[in-house]
This record gives structure tokens, sequence and C-alpha cells, in this order.
């Protein structure tokens, strides 16, 4: 029975590389020059500390740009409330989001059940697996979840004949 998974991953590496481009960035910048920013990132969390608000800003669109460029979607990054440091300075946690969450993963279903295709939908852990029949039915759920807008950037990988 064909079948295949809905997925949502992050590919860490490129995320790195990314932050190295926007470290060597700050660095060069004229308006970044003298100031005490910087970004760094522990597991899933980017960290980021900037002098003030503006900064901060700047440092987000540096974030989304330099991401952007390494085709990794921006919609992956959670972004938490912005913390006080000392003085001006502030600091702000940016969760790079991975796999999909019950919420998500049940609207999906729900969704695609609503499509009225032949195909079955399976939740398993951070993934959906869909099975059908036919090759063409599983071809139609994917162009169908294409037009879906969802807040998370799906793959639909490991198909199977």
């Amino acid at each position: 029975m064909p079948s295949f998974d809905i997925v949502s991953k992050t590919d860490m590496a490129e995320v790195d590389n990314a932050l190295g481009n926007i470290r060597r960035e700050i660095e060069t910048r004229y308006d970044f020059k003298g100031s005490h920013c910087k970004i760094e990132r522990a597991d899933q969390a980017i960290t980021i500390h900037a002098d003030d608000d503006l900064k901060l800003k700047q440092m987000h669109e540096l974030l989304q740009g330099h991401l952007t460029r390494r085709n990794v979607d921006a919609k992956v990054l959670d972004y938490k409330a912005v913390e006080k440091s000392a003085g001006q300075s502030v600091r702000q946690i940016v969760v790079v989001r991975e796999g999909l969450d019950k919420e998500l993963a049940k609207k999906l279903v729900k969704e695609i059940k609503n499509s009225k295709t032949k195909t079955q939908v399976a939740i398993q852990g951070d993934e959906l697996r869909v099975s059908a029949k036919k090759r063409d039915d599983l071809q139609e759920v994917i162009a169908f979840c294409k037009g879906l807008k969802f807040d998370m950037p799906l793959q639909y990988v490991n198909f199977r004949d």
C-alpha cells in the first residue's frame, strides 16, 4: 500500500551556518560598531543579546534574511518575550520549532479527511503517515496540503509504493 509522511524538520547545520554569517556581519557593519550585540545557539534555542530595541529589531531582520538565504523557512522561528538586561540592553530567546505538534497534526488530519480523498491518515509521534490504495490519491493529498496555509513549513518524505 503506497504511503508517505508529512513532517516538519529544520536543518540545524544550515541554522548554524546562518548564525555564523550573522556574527560576521555584526562585526563588520557600521551601525553595530561598538555595540555588544551577539547571537548564540544552544540546542533548539537561539539567544539574541542586543543593546536596545532598535538593534534587536535589526537582529531579527538579519536572522530571517540569513535563514531564508540558507533555504530555511523563517516560519520555524518562535519568538519569546523580550527580557530586559542591565541598563537598556535586551535579551530574547527564539526557539527553532521542529516536528508537528498535536494541535497542528489534528488540524491536518481533519483537513485531509474533509477533502474527501480515499486515504487513511495516522498520527505517529511528531509526523503524519498518509496511505492509500493508489499513488494518484497520495499525490492529490500532497497538492492539497501545499495549498493549505499553516504557520509551520511542511515536508513530504518517505514516499513508498
